[in-house]
């Protein structure tokens, strides 16, 4: 296995925002009277806003209209958008810019790839715009993950094909993604325990470019 490429989601292998977005998801749900709690936040992981409102939504007394749903989706990106404002490069997490400075030098291709309509915004914040080979984000996407859209759009953008592709994820629906696009994944966080990635570790936080570059050839 020959590894040409480092395909990276952003929140939660990058950066994490978890708690941006976890206080947005619970004022927008005490606006609208629908309870929400951690157990709740946890489903929402890897998916996209619109289908965040319909999880959020399942328990609520009463029918939410789409124009609705639209608008309770809206408010609270406006409020997540808001608290961004916060972030700088220290939010960047512990072994990610050493990973990827690692896999630069050594001629290894990295890319974002994330369902995040807010990626632009955060990379600027955490200076790391320019950093990336190419950025495929939830602004060019039909179809949030588990689908391998996005993965596969960064795959073509950076004109390697999936199959030499490692895609880094924290989240399940992300592990699932990267392989239904046929491509080999790491999985930090909680989706280290998923049992379907190729590589599991707790962070990226020890994890060097040579470790990586070694496994290719034997470890899938």
């Amino acid at each position: 296995m020959n590894i040409k490429a480092v395909i990276f989601d952003l929140d939660g292998v990058i950066v994490s925002t978890d708690e941006f977005h976890y206080k947005a998801w619970q004022r927008m749900s005490d606006e609208a009277g629908v309870e929400f709690n951690r157990d709740i936040n946890n489903r929402l992981r890897g998916v996209s806003r619109m289908e965040c409102v319909d999880i959020i939504l399942e328990k609520a007394d009463r029918h939410f209209s789409e124009e609705e749903k639209i608008d309770l989706a809206t408010k609270k990106n406006g409020y997540y958008s808001d608290s961004l404002s916060n972030l700088s490069r220290v939010d960047i997490l512990a072994g990610a810019r050493e990973l990827i400075d690692g896999l630069k030098t050594a001629n290894i291709k990295v890319a974002i790839g994330s369902s995040s309509r807010n990626a632009p915004t955060i990379l600027a914040r955490i200076g790391m715009a320019d950093t990336f080979d190419a950025i495929a984000d939830g602004n060019q996407i039909k179809n949030s993950k588990p689908d391998p859209e996005v993965f596969l759009l960064a795959a073509r953008k950076l004109d390697i094909a999936p199959e030499e592709c490692l895609v880094v994820e924290d989240a399940k629906a992300g592990v699932a993604a990267a392989i239904a696009g046929n491509m080999k994944c790491l999985a930090v966080g909680d989706a280290q325990f998923d049992g379907r990635a190729h590589i599991c570790a707790p962070s990226l936080e020890g994890i060097a470019a040579g470790t990586l570059l070694a496994l290719r050839k034997d470890a899938f």
